[in-house]
């Protein structure tokens, strides 16, 4: 969000269509005031208590390994219970933090790993010189929770729906929805094209539109239901409202286990919300 709406100040991004907003201007509301204190330096972090995790809000887990454990308990022989495996994940900020997560749970199950290569070529012929044809390699196991990264038959299989891997095959995964209205059915997940736009050089990769879901990143899991949550914050969250998003997650303090060095964090408010 890099724009500001001329009328009422509103925090847009950089293609959103101008006056969606506040109608240009027509629609007002009134100035929000400023919070007293100390709620308003809970809001925006002046507080030191705003930093630290109330004991009775989460369970504040020691390593990663404990939270692994405290959300995945006996995952070798638990993982072939669907509906345990739909009610629990854990959430981080960015997808460079949750490959290796995700790697390590896996490997907590039983069974043999299954390669799949991932073939990225550029658009462009005259290109190809440049840029050679590059393998990326992925790992899974039957019984893997796995998401979609795109809408393949909407409203079946949509971008978010959370699966189980029940079968790997050369070309397609067969694999059973978690979650949703067609929770129980059995559906086939083919290799697909997928053109990268928002790089300088058009690139063509050929993949399962699909990731691991042990582990999800906090706006991948919005829109989930959980009953059992973990959340891994040694990198602080970066933007507006993302450890509310994370810890709304489950519906009690109990099922909410937080990794956090010394109990501490961050959440990130923009002030501009806040002024009068």
């Amino acid at each position: 969000m890099d724009k500001e709406c001329p009328h009422c100040h509103a925090l847009k991004f950089k293609n959103e269509p101008a006056g969606m907003c506040c109608a240009s201007g027509k629609v007002q509301l009134p100035e929000i005031e400023t919070p007293p204190e100390p709620l308003n330096g809970l809001l925006i972090g002046t507080d030191p208590d705003s930093k630290k995790l109330p004991t009775d809000f989460c369970t504040i887990a020691d390593s990663q390994d404990i939270l692994i454990e405290q959300i995945f308990p006996d995952a070798h022989t638990q993982y072939i219970n669907h509906e345990w495996l739909s009610e629990r994940a854990i959430l981080r900020e960015k997808n460079v933090d949750i490959d290796h997560l995700n790697l390590k749970i896996q490997m907590l199950l039983p069974g043999n790993l299954v390669s799949y290569k991932s073939i990225d070529t550029v658009c462009d012929d005259s290109e190809a010189v440049n840029f050679p044809t590059e393998f990326l390699n992925s790992q899974l196991k039957v019984g893997s929770p796995i998401i979609l990264l795109r809408n393949l038959h909407p409203p079946r299989l949509c971008n978010g729906t959370r699966l189980v891997i029940q079968k790997l095959m050369k070309n397609v995964i067969e694999a059973r929805i978690l979650n949703g209205k067609f929770r129980g059915e059995n559906i086939l997940i083919p290799r697909t094209p997928i053109i990268l736009t928002d790089v300088p050089i058009q690139f063509k990769r050929i993949q399962f539109p699909i990731r691991l879901a042990f582990a999800m990143t906090i706006n991948k899991s919005q829109g989930q239901t959980m009953s059992v949550c973990g959340l891994d914050l040694r990198t602080p969250c970066f933007s507006h409202g993302q450890l509310y998003v994370a810890c709304s997650r489950v519906d009690k303090p109990s099922s909410l286990f937080v990794l956090a060095k010394d109990g501490l964090t961050k959440d990130i408010v923009h002030a501009i919300a806040l002024r009068n």
